[in-house]
């Protein structure tokens, strides 16, 4: 189990001096002390999506010590992508990101290794990436349906857990699933919406703290799940709205009948995903989407 993987590997670290002056201020927290950051040093988080997530995710790992970040993504940085995405610069347009935002995590912090997969997420690559690096927690940052389901498919078969966001507009929500315990991302939304009846960032816009107000708790809950500290957002589902500022958390709970998690799960392997499309549907959106521009 990841949680024996983490202890073990933190009992072999000896912190520097160096190190005691940089994590001084989470040593000082009883909380975590030199055996948690220990444990962070040991810790190994994969990313999926280096994006409006994914990027302040890293940043935040990376500066806490993580010892391994995994960073999964095929794009380059478009200029577009800097209203949001913090940890690529101006002079990154048309880099690789996860090229640019190695780079930015090895000038943060040289304690960290930086696993790059320039990849797009699927079912014939996920599995080997995550058990490349044989990581502790998973991060999914994706911005599209068929990934976020493939995501919990694969975390969920591999006992794997991991940490679900989404960003559109002003609101954002973010769950944690944990192997064995509560529901999975298939109990909360069953089935994928068809294509285009929910638009992505790209068709509706997102502001861009969005991306850091998410982020960084998916953030929170990787080091509170590696520290074993706390209450994370297992069998919960926290929205926000940043309009009004406010916070929802909400129950949920797991489907017996859950096609994945469930007591006799449909889904035995991993297999990539379409949105089914929908004329009617989309028709509807954009005769909303333009009378509401």
């Amino acid at each position: 189990m990841s949680g024996e993987r983490i202890a073990e590997a933190a009992g072999r670290i000896r912190l520097s001096n160096e190190q005691l002056d940089r994590y001084s201020r989470h040593i000082i927290l009883k909380e975590v002390g030199g055996s948690g950051q220990k444990k962070i040093l040991a810790a190994r988080v994969l990313i999926i999506g280096a994006g409006g997530l994914g990027a302040p995710a890293a940043m935040y790992l990376a500066a806490a010590g993580v010892g391994q970040i995994g960073l999964v993504d095929y794009d380059t940085v478009d200029l577009s992508n800097l209203q949001r995405q913090i940890i690529h610069q101006t002079q990154d347009v048309g880099k690789p990101k996860i090229l640019s935002a190695q780079e930015t995590i090895y000038a943060m912090n040289p304690d960290v290794k930086v696993n790059t997969y320039r990849e797009m997420i699927n079912a014939g690559n996920i599995r080997d990436i995550i058990l490349d690096g044989d990581y502790d927690f998973i991060i999914d940052g994706t911005d599209n349906f068929p990934a976020k389901f493939l995501i919990n498919d694969a975390c969920v078969m591999l006992k794997k857990p991991f940490s679900h966001a989404g960003i559109i507009r002003f609101q954002g929500q973010t769950m944690t699933w944990l192997p064995g315990q509560g529901p999975c991302y298939r109990c909360v939304f069953r089935e994928m919406p068809p294509k285009d009846a929910v638009p992505t960032c790209r068709q509706a816009g997102v502001l861009g703290v969005m991306g850091g107000i998410l982020g960084t708790i998916q953030a929170t809950e990787a080091l509170k799940y590696i520290l074993g500290v706390g209450q994370l957002l297992n069998g919960f589902l926290l929205t926000f709205d940043a309009k009004t500022m406010a916070f929802r958390k909400v129950r949920i709970t797991r489907r017996e009948d859950c096609e994945i998690c469930g007591e006799h799960p449909a889904i035995t392997e991993l297999r990539d995903y379409e949105q089914p499309a929908c004329d009617i549907l989309r028709q509807k959106v954009e005769r909303f989407r333009g009378g509401a521009e």
